[in-house]
């Protein structure tokens, strides 16, 4: 073969293979329920988080295998976390850190650990794990990075476990098929009132190839809606009114059990 035409075969190959399309995945992601109502016998919901992944051939089988990792958040808050030290024989406060922007609640759930999915770099630039969030603190009127073993970042993750607001599943995405896959999201009766966002992002390969968003809405319904828009709206006749009750109730309990 002569030189000018291995080049026009090489060219032609080109070609081709540029006029082949990539295969590009698109994560598909849906809840069971949108609006989480909270009354007076609120004890925790389980939503379920559910979906499919599909390519640009609904009939093309998968070629490589997935995992996903969703990440349930909740409103966003700066909370101030406290070290206690005896001083002569009290325990008092004696040093501070103040935790901006945290999430008042963090669930992250996944098909198998972390480790397995992508490499330590991929998984802190993609923000996958609760050892990759709650990393800034306020320290002397800046903003730093602090390490993962940091005794306030420590104490502060421990308590919000403690309370059920904070925990991951490294197995609690399952897939149903090669492309459909299902998990479920528990929020206790302590999580916030507001909207909670659940990222969902798709790895393969260990890179992300794919990510979507859903939402859900945590709202108080009733009495506890009216009590809870009346301290925020009227904060200060609300104070009142509560005092007030206080006062008549233990008025009416010194009557009734007062002995003659």
């Amino acid at each position: 073969m002569t030189a000018p035409s291995a080049r026009c075969t090489l060219t032609a190959l080109f070609v081709v293979l540029a006029a082949v399309p990539a295969r590009a995945e698109r994560l598909v992601a849906s809840l069971s329920n949108r609006t989480v109502e909270i009354t007076s016998s609120f004890t925790g919901v389980e939503l379920v988080l559910f979906g499919t992944i599909e390519g640009d051939d609904p009939t093309d089988p998968p070629q490589r295998d997935y995992d996903i990792v969703a990440t349930a958040t909740g409103p966003r808050q700066t909370l101030v976390t406290w070290r206690k030290q005896r001083i002569f024989g009290i325990w008092v406060n004696a040093d501070s850190r103040t935790l901006p922007d945290v999430p008042s609640y963090l669930s992250v759930l996944s098909t198998r650990p972390y480790d397995e999915i992508a490499d330590r770099e991929t998984l802190r630039r993609e923000g996958i794990g609760i050892d990759n969030a709650v990393r800034t603190q306020k320290i002397g009127g800046r903003l730093v990075d602090v390490p993962a073993d940091d005794q306030f970042r420590q104490a502060f993750l421990r308590l919000e476990h403690d309370h059920r607001l904070y925990g991951e599943t490294t197995d609690a995405v399952k897939f149903l098929t090669p492309t459909l896959y299902r998990a479920s999201i528990f929020v206790p009766a302590e999580a916030e009132v507001g909207t909670y966002n659940v990222a969902v992002k798709l790895f393969a390969d260990g890179a992300m190839i794919a990510s979507t968003d859903e939402r859900f809405d945590i709202v108080t319904v009733g009495f506890e809606h009216f009590i809870a828009g009346a301290a925020v709206d009227h904060g200060i006749l609300y104070g009142l009114v509560t005092a007030a009750m206080a006062a008549m109730t233990g008025w009416f309990a010194s009557i009734v059990f007062r002995r003659d």
